[in-house]
């Protein structure tokens, strides 16, 4: 069984549905499986800590999570064109992975959520790529499927370097079902790839 770990981080719950949406997509394999984790949220007051387990929605992520995938997809929404903090704070935890190698060669991709059309989508996707190309991930974008024909639809339900959704300013805004299509799209591509590079068959 190849599986697939889809980390991110929410603030909303936009981000969150985009993720159920990609852990459909992978378990269209029928030989992948879907392992989805979160990251707690991170706050500038020193002593304030979150629970060891969330109150609702997917177990925190661990070192561990990340040994055991093979491939990673990457969420979360922008901040200021960036990814949010506690994601951030999550992947400077993974020095000792990189030394070990332990990500090289595993296939990655990336997605992400913001409130306005003009949030920073294609450079907080990009941002977030770079983490990985240092972990040595095979990264992988959106399939060329999706809807193209408006710059609209484009800004609404994704880019080429990964899905993405706007949110219109309300905090659990529907996923439209171009965004829904996408997201499963780039799922199941990611785990053909996962699948391709452990040389297995695909048929």
């Amino acid at each position: 069984m190849i599986h697939i770990l889809v980390l991110y981080y929410s603030r909303n719950g936009s981000t969150a549905q985009m993720a159920r949406h990609v852990a459909r997509g992978i378990e269209q394999e029928p030989s992948c499986q879907a392992v989805v984790r979160t990251v707690p949220a991170v706050s500038p007051v020193s002593d304030a800590v979150a629970p060891p387990v969330p109150e609702q929605g997917a177990p925190y992520a661990t070192l561990d999570d990340l040994c055991a995938c093979d491939g990673l997809a990457l969420g979360s929404p922008t901040r200021f064109g960036n990814m949010a903090a506690p994601l951030k704070y999550f992947l400077d935890t993974t020095g000792p992975l990189w030394i070990q190698k332990t990500l090289n060669g595993k296939p990655a991709g990336v997605f992400t959520s913001t409130s306005a059309p003009s949030g920073g989508q294609e450079s907080t996707l990009l941002t977030m790529m770079i983490p990985l190309l240092h972990h040595g991930m095979v990264l992988s974008g959106s399939a060329l499927s999706f809807p193209s024909d408006s710059h609209i639809q484009n800004a609404v339900s994704g880019t080429l370097y990964g899905p993405s959704h706007w949110s219109q300013h309300e905090s659990s805004a529907h996923l439209s079902a171009d965004c829904q299509k996408i997201c499963h799209e780039f799922g199941h591509r990611l785990a053909r790839i996962a699948l391709q590079l452990r040389g297995l068959d695909l048929s």
